[in-house]
């Protein structure tokens, strides 16, 4: 499995990237944004890689930090939403107004994506609400930051709904106690779901 691709960016266009590796080219599927933020050809570049494969095709699809990446791959798991499709919604919306449009449950902020219709849209509400966390946190595995993404662990360790510890884990969030060490994040979100 191909993890990221390190090299020379030969050749970049709005939906991909060429990339030589030691000699070999690779071809990776990109999102408008990551074609903007890439340096020019020439230059050094690295890739996180999602590997694409199907019975028919094998496809590489590369993201600039692993955030991007883990969006593409939970958005490719919507039924009615293949690759291609979930590149476009990357390139339309970025990670935090995908999480927020998602936590809301706001369909239309959605639709207004090229390509997305209404019915989509809202099956990416009902299949990715709960895998993106809490309302604002905008990343998949919820949380805003590490500290949060590891206390809700901790809590779905302990037994509880991962709904559940991120609702009060941005509960913390919004009382200001969201820089604190995990095993305070975990002490405070206990006392929180047992109200």
């Amino acid at each position: 499995m191909i993890v990221f691709l390190h090299g020379i960016l030969i050749e970049k266009h709005p939906d991909r990237a060429w990339i030589d590796c030691h000699g070999v080219g690779y071809e990776a599927g990109i999102t408008v944004t990551c074609a903007q933020k890439l340096p020019a050809p020439g230059q050094a570049v690295r890739l996180w890689v999602h590997h694409h494969i199907t019975e028919a095709d094998q496809r590489l699809f590369g993201f600039l930090d692993t955030t991007e990446k883990r969006l593409f791959e939970l958005l490719i798991t919507v039924k009615g939403v293949g690759p291609k499709t979930a590149l476009t919604i990357l390139s339309g919306l970025d990670a935090d107004a995908l999480g927020g449009a998602i936590a809301r449950q706001d369909v239309a902020a959605l639709s207004r994506v090229p390509g997305i219709g209404k019915k989509t849209a809202e099956r990416m509400v009902i299949e990715l609400r709960d895998k993106m966390g809490a309302p604002g946190a905008g990343i998949p595995g919820g949380g805003g930051s590490d500290a949060r993404t590891e206390a809700a662990s901790a809590l779905e360790a302990l037994g509880y709904r991962r709904a559940d510890a991120d609702k009060a884990l941005a509960t913390l969030a919004k009382e200001g106690a969201d820089n604190l060490p995990v095993s305070d994040l975990v002490k405070k979100a206990l006392q929180l779901l047992h109200r």
